[in-house]
C-alpha cells in the first residue's frame, strides 16, 4: 500500500496550522490547499476583492510562504544602477504582515557579484521554506542560509559550487534532519542534504552520468514507500530516487534528451508523475517501488502531447491536470493516462496550478487566473480574474485568501466583507 509523505508530513513535530503555507506548492508540496472558501472573482484594476497590494524592492520570482500571520519572500536588489540584473545584487529576505501587507523586516542575506540570468528568471527564484521556528533561504550557487523569524542569520553555507545555466531555480525541501536541494549545472549535477542545525553537508550524491545538457531546475518531493522516505528529484536525462537519510540512489528512470527540467513531481495512486523537460517533453507515470534502473520495468504510462515545461502537474482525486506553457489544459485519468478533456486557455503559463475550495486555479504570465471545477467531463471556465501585472510565481493560500507575487509586488486577494452599517 502506497501513501505519500511530503516534507510537511515528515515534520509532525513542527505542527503547522492548517492555514500555513510552508513551502513551494504548499503543505503537501503538490499545490493542494485545505481551504474551504476562496475568492473566485477579483480584478486588479477595479480593486474587486483586492485586500491589499504591496510594492516590493528589487526583483524575485520566489513564491511566498506563510506562517502564523506573516508572509516570507526573497528578492534581489541591484546595488548599482537600478534594474541592472547583470550587476552586483543584494540578496535579501523579507517578512510582511499578512493582514496589512506592511513590510516588518527586510534583511540582506548575501552579496552577489554581477551575474547574468535568463529573462524569465531572477537572482531570487527559489522559494524559501519555513518550519515554524526557522526560515531557510536558498540562492543557488550564491548561498544557502537559515534565519530565525526576525531575520537574524543562524548559519550560512557556500559549499554548493557548480556552473549554473540561466541562474538559480529549484527550491529546497525539508526532511526531518536535512534540507535537500537539487543542484544541476552545466559542469556538475548532484543532489545534496544540508544539516538543518548547522548547514554542514550530510550527504552529496552525484547524478548518474548524462549524455546531453546537464542543467535543470526542479524541486524535489519527499515521499514514503514501504516505510522508507525517498527523495524524488527530476534532472536532465533521468528522475532519481534517493534515500532521504543516507543519500543512496534507490532507483532511476531514464528519459534521454530531457533537459532544463522545471516541474516538481507529484505522487499518488502508487505513482510518481514526472515531466521530462525540454528535448524529451513527455509526462511519465512511474511506480516507485523498484531498485536500480527501472526504465523498462516500472513505467505505468507515458504521454507526449501538451506537456508542461514550467508548470508542475496537479493531482486531484483520480484525475491528473496539467497546463502546458502555451495554455493547453489537460485532464487525464491518473491511473491510466487516458485523456478526459482538453481546453485552451489564453496566454502563456509558468506558475503551477492550485486546487483549493473545490476549484482549480490556473494563472498565466500576464497575471490572469482561470478557474475551473475538477471532473472528468469537459469543464467551462467559471471565472477569469485579471491583475494586470506579470507573474511567474505560484500561489500561496492562508486565512481564506490567495497571495500572489507579481513583477510589481505582492497581492492579497480575498472576499470582500459587507459593511455592517
Amino acid at each position: 500500500m502506497f501513501r505519500y509523505l511530503t516534507c510537511f508530513l515528515l515534520l509532525t513535530v513542527t505542527a503547522h496550522s492548517a492555514e500555513d503555507w510552508p513551502e513551494f506548492r504548499g503543505p503537501t508540496g503538490q499545490g493542494v490547499s485545505s481551504a474551504k472558501k476562496l475568492p473566485t472573482e477579483w480584478n486588479g484594476e477595479s480593486k474587486r476583492n483586492i485586500v491589499w497590494r504591496r510594492a516590493l524592492p528589487g526583483k524575485g520570482w520566489s513564491s511566498p510562504v506563510i506562517h502564523d500571520g506573516k508572509v516570507y519572500l526573497t528578492t534581489a536588489v541591484p546595488t548599482g544602477e537600478e534594474g541592472d540584473l547583470s550587476g552586483d545584487q543584494s540578496l535579501r529576505s523579507l517578512c510582511l504582515d499578512a493582514d496589512s501587507g506592511a513590510i516588518l523586516w527586510d534583511k540582506e542575506v548575501f552579496k552577489q557579484a554581477g551575474a547574468k540570468t535568463h529573462e524569465k528568471n531572477s537572482h531570487a527564484s527559489p522559494t524559501p521554506i519555513i518550519d515554524g521556528k526557522f526560515l531557510y533561504v536558498h540562492f543557488g550557487t550564491h548561498g544557502t542560509a537559515c534565519l530565525d523569524l526576525t531575520g537574524k542569520k543562524i548559519w550560512e553555507s557556500h559549499k554548493l559550487v557548480y556552473d549554473p545555466v540561466h541562474g538559480n531555480g529549484g527550491s529546497p525541501v525539508l526532511g526531518e534532519k536535512a534540507i535537500v536541494i537539487s543542484c544541476d549545472g552545466a559542469d556538475k549535477q548532484f543532489v545534496v542534504a544540508l544539516d538543518r542545525k548547522s548547514g554542514d553537508i550530510l550527504w552529496k550524491t552525484p547524478r548518474p552520468a548524462n549524455s546531453g545538457r546537464g542543467f535543470s531546475f526542479s524541486t524535489p518531493l519527499i515521499i514514503e514507500v514501504g516505510g522508507k522516505s525517498q527523495v524524488i528529484s527530476s534532472g536532465s536525462d533521468h528522475v532519481v530516487s534517493y534515500d532521504l537519510e543516507k543519500g543512496d540512489e534507490l532507483w532511476r528512470f531514464n528519459y534521454p534528451n530531457g533537459f532544463s527540467v522545471v516541474p516538481r513531481p507529484v505522487f499518488g495512486h502508487g505513482l510518481v508523475y514526472v515531466c521530462s523537460g525540454f528535448g524529451s517533453q513527455k509526462i511519465w507515470a512511474i511506480r516507485p517501488d523498484g531498485t536500480g534502473d527501472v526504465t523498462n520495468t516500472h513505467l505505468e504510462w507515458e504521454k507526449i502531447r501538451s506537456v508542461p515545461l514550467n508548470p508542475s502537474p496537479l493531482l486531484v482525486g483520480d484525475e491528473l491536470y496539467t497546463v502546458s506553457d502555451d495554455g493547453i489544459t489537460t485532464c487525464r485519468d491518473a491511473k491510466t493516462g487516458e485523456k478526459h478533456w482538453q481546453k485552451r486557455l489564453e496566454g502563456h503559463f509558468s506558475a503551477s496550478p492550485l486546487f483549493a475550495a473545490g476549484k482549480i486555479y490556473f494563472t498565466n504570465e500576464d497575471g490572469e487566473t482561470f478557474i475551473v471545477e475538477p471532473g472528468k467531463e469537459d469543464r467551462e471556465i467559471l471565472g477569469r480574474c485579471p491583475l494586470g501585472d506579470r507573474t511567474l510565481a505560484s500561489f500561496a493560500v492562508a486565512d481564506g485568501s490567495i497571495f500572489i507575487r507579481t513583477e510589481k509586488g505582492l497581492w492579497r486577494v480575498g472576499e470582500e466583507v459587507p459593511d455592517p452599517g
